[in-house]
């Protein structure tokens, strides 16, 4: 793989994973009502599904898709369901807050680290934007005359790093968003919009096509 190669993988990866999307508007919501630190566990769980699908692609999983699209649809289909769950969840307010550190949301129901990288996981797995990066845009980098294992490892570190930094100003500026939605107002604003926006995903994927 050429330097030019990678800078071009870079710059669109670096560019897609920065686009709101399922991911980091759960990341930003968990960190609006958890915190940064125990939003940790959330961001691990989403990476696991990319680092999961990635290596499914490394794997084939285009080439399974096609051959068997039945599979698909039942991924495609158990995703939408659980982001429509999670739109109703958010807009309904009932995903409850911890006070995990200054600036978090006050006390609710306890959610464990295992559930929140559970979600996390999830999540990443529904996330239609994924799902189209891995089966028709990831393979396009890959040099079919040089060895692709070492083109894989280059490619998926690089779009961790990429996602990682972005969980990180999600997770940041959820922090930041808390302190103005101690009000129930405009909590139940926060609300509406973030459930709103899962439902669209839900919408989105139910109309996606590999």
């Amino acid at each position: 793989m050429s330097l030019h190669t990678w800078w071009l993988f870079f710059s669109a990866v670096f560019l897609l994973c920065g686009t709101p999307g399922p991911n980091m508007l759960h990341v930003l919501t968990r960190s609006v009502r958890l915190g940064v630190r125990r939003t940790i566990a959330t961001m691990a769980g989403c990476l696991s599904a990319i680092l999961l699908v990635l290596a499914a692609s490394a794997a084939g999983l285009s080439a399974v898709l096609v051959a068997a699209p039945t599979l698909f649809e039942v991924i495609r289909y158990a995703g939408v369901a659980y982001l429509l769950y999670l739109g109703v969840k958010a807009w309904r307010g009932a995903d409850g807050p911890i006070a995990a550190e200054p600036g978090a949301l006050p006390a609710g129901p306890r959610l464990t680290a295992p559930r929140l990288v559970r979600d996390g996981f999830l999540i990443g797995l529904s996330n239609p934007k994924l799902l189209l990066f891995a089966t028709a845009f990831f393979p396009q980098f890959i040099d079919g005359g040089a060895p692709q294992a070492p083109q894989f490892a280059i490619l998926v570190t690089t779009f961790a790093g990429a996602e990682l930094f972005w969980y990180g100003v999600y997770a940041l500026s959820g922090q930041r968003l808390a302190a103005f939605l101690t009000r129930p107002g405009l909590k139940r604003l926060f609300d509406r919009i973030t459930g709103g926006l899962f439902l669209g995903f839900g919408a989105a994927l139910l109309g996606f096509r590999p």
